[in-house]
């Protein structure tokens, strides 16, 4: 076995050269087996990570058992390393009750705090966020921990990527971005993904330290990712790696790899991290092909006794329930009880006094955003926070939405809560993703909850125009794993507050502008709970049954003060997901008609689902259609009077009263 890799000269004791080389060896081997049990139809896909092996093997070997790692879909050798028991890693891969997952996610998309390993998902970009967010929460532990997160070159394409480079280095969080550079996204060539020569270049932009390394030679990759390591415990900072080598198999096995010219293939099969590394250890008189042969015979019976374990587990069979229980972490409600002293405040007031008072609760809450700290926010609701909390609970943020909700869930994973503001709701569609593919699904994927709240400033009003005035909560209230909370009152917004922040689970906040400074009301002076999930009845009545929430609660109850003769229900719903139907239900079986108002368009809004509940819960006990009242369907106009025209206060009373007289 001739050897085309160069190594360094080392210091490595024996024991150490000859682990490295065993935990190469057992990814490889288990890779082959999973060609042909592909091959066989057993499984149903494959990322082969062969020919890479030494990244992921180097780079885990670098770390300590307790600092978290974030792999991509073909670092096998990062689980191995982690010494996760085989037959679990195969039972993940056939969907068995001793994986991951429990099922819902196959292959390498999976996460386990037990062995401090973080799953990809699919879009990639996410993971350098999430890195940030562990590697926030380490910095202000203390814990001198360092995170590495993994990505291809075809990932540093993506936002998110750049956004999180930038918050790491403006941050100075101790993490280590590890790019495999292996000449293809899927089929597109690195000459059609971007225009540096070195993905490492990259990190001058951000004022980043950079490096370049042999990603075939483990003892290069070994050697000078533990001399990173060490050097981030003592001083905190990011580093961009990017490691050299190539993708000798398909992006997955179907894709093959026909689009790879022959020769490049040839060049960089010479160059296999495994089998240069066993000449090497050969010909230094470290290993004898007797050696070889037994740790080759010893995994594979490892691999093939492990295979029977995870074929012999019985299929998971689970129920409706059960599924549905797994979308949230259980949450227990503290019910802590408002106090008799109350102050007379504006709704902006009471959310900024249940931030505060959360604050002070939790003593490691984090709250994040664009312009929060020395400028309290474009809102004024965090004015006076740095002060009280200091820069390093309350920080300001670049604007970058997607990196910070990731960040958000990677501080949730390493155990500290967050809130994160979007300047205005609008803005969460440039966050989008982490949202509702990462950290709504968290839970149910792999059981990691996200404590992450979601401050979303919203609605019409305020002549903002189109970017600054949706109330786009119908986005969120279709994802499962994401509750949805919007107070229409100042005393519910802070107890509310309090209860989202509490909850384990994501929560996304929407706050009206309109209201911020319109609406008093006499509120506690503690600190106080209100459940999530229960309707608020405002008015009682046997005529119909008004629903809303927000800015639409308002509406109604001037709408009703202006026609005393109508004798109403009216909703206030607080919370749009989880829904109070008890409340709903009970109220339109009393009246026998309904009627919902909401400020957003019609067409796919929250009151069309709450209209289809009615109906085919209450049918028989209703006098009338159930009614809908929203905006009309255009973005929301800037100008006064056209943002009058659109908006569903205007229609509503002549809807009501059409409704009683039907």
């Amino acid at each position: 076995m001739s050897q085309h890799i160069s190594y360094p000269a080392t210091t490595l004791s024996k024991k150490t050269l000859i682990k490295l080389y065993k935990s190469m060896l057992k990814p490889r081997l288990i890779e082959e087996k999973m060609l042909i049990l592909l091959r066989q139809g057993k499984i149903s896909k494959w990322f082969s990570g062969i020919g890479q092996e030494a990244i992921s093997v180097g780079v885990t070997s670098a770390l300590t058992k307790e600092e978290y790692i974030l792999p991509m879909h073909r670092n096998l050798g990062v689980f191995t390393t982690r010494e996760i028991p085989l037959y679990r890693l195969f039972s993940q891969w056939q969907g068995k009750a001793n994986g991951f997952t429990k099922g819902r996610d196959r292959s390498f998309h999976f996460g386990t705090q037990e062995y401090s390993i973080i799953g990809m998902i699919s879009h990639l970009g996410p993971q350098f966020g999430i890195a940030d967010g562990i590697a926030l929460a380490n910095k202000l532990k203390g814990n001198k921990h360092v995170c590495a997160v993994f990505t291809g070159d075809g990932g540093t394409s993506e936002g998110d990527f750049h956004e999180a480079l930038n918050v790491a280095s403006v941050w100075n969080l101790p993490v280590l971005f590890c790019v495999e550079n292996n000449g293809y996204g899927l089929s597109t060539p690195i000459s059609e993904q971007f225009n540096c020569e070195h993905i490492a270049d990259k990190g001058v932009g951000y004022g980043m330290e950079s490096h370049i390394i042999d990603g075939n030679n483990i003892l290069e990759v070994f050697t000078k990712m533990t001399e990173l390591a060490e050097s981030v415990r003592e001083n905190p900072r990011p580093i961009l790696i990017e490691f050299k080598t190539f993708r000798m198999r398909g992006h997955e096995e179907a894709s093959g790899t026909k689009y790879v010219p022959k020769e490049l293939m040839q060049q960089w099969a010479a160059k296999d991290p495994l089998e240069n590394y066993q000449a090497f250890l050969e010909s230094e008189g470290i290993l004898t092909e007797k050696e070889v042969v037994a740790f080759k015979k010893e995994i594979v019976h490892e691999i093939n006794e492990h295979l029977k374990m995870a074929y012999d587990e019985d299929p998971i069979i689970s129920s409706v329930q059960n599924e549905l229980k797994d979308v949230y972490k259980e949450s227990v409600f503290e019910d802590i009880k408002p106090s008799a002293e109350t102050k007379k405040i504006r709704l902006i007031d009471a959310i900024s006094d249940g931030l505060k008072q959360s604050m002070e609760k939790h003593p490691d809450l984090i709250i994040m955003g664009q312009d929060i700290a020395e400028y309290g926010g474009v809102f004024k609701i965090t004015d006076g926070f740095v002060e009280k909390f200091g820069k390093e609970r309350v920080r300001n943020t670049p604007i970058c939405e997607s990196a910070i909700v990731s960040a958000a869930y990677g501080l949730s994973v390493n155990g500290i809560k967050a809130v994160m503001e979007m300047q205005f709701s609008d803005f969460a569609s440039t966050g989008f993703n982490p949202i509702v593919n990462l950290v709504a699904k968290s839970h149910y994927r792999w059981s990691q909850n996200a404590d992450v709240v979601i401050r979303m400033p919203c609605g019409a009003g305020v002549g903002a125009g189109p970017f600054h005035s949706q109330t786009n909560e119908a986005w969120f209230t279709k994802t499962p794993g994401l509750k949805v909370v919007y107070p229409a009152f100042p005393a519910d917004a802070k107890g509310l507050l309090a209860t989202a922040i509490n909850d384990p689970n994501p929560v996304i906040f929407f706050e009206h502008k309109a209201l911020y400074r319109s609406v008093y009301q006499e509120v506690p002076n503690n600190y106080y709970t209100i459940p999530l999930g229960k309707a608020a009845v405002l008015s009682e009545g046997t005529d119909v049954t008004i629903i809303s929430y927000g800015a639409g609660v308002h509406w109604a109850l001037e709408t009703i003060q202006n026609n005393p003769t109508i004798k109403a229900d009216i909703i206030d719903l607080r919370t749009l997901q989880p829904l109070d139907t008890e409340t709903i239900y009970q109220s339109v079986k009393k009246t026998g008609k309904a009627i919902i108002l909401q400020e957003d368009t019609q067409f796919g809004g929250i009151a069309s689902d709450i209209s289809a509940l009615i109906t085919e819960n209450c049918f028989e006990q209703l006098d009338a259609p159930v009614k809908r009242v929203a905006s009309i369907e255009t973005p929301i106009p800037f100008l006064p009077t056209l943002e009058k025209q659109y908006l569903a206060k205007n229609q509503f009373e002549t809807d009501l009263l059409a409704l009683l007289n039907y």
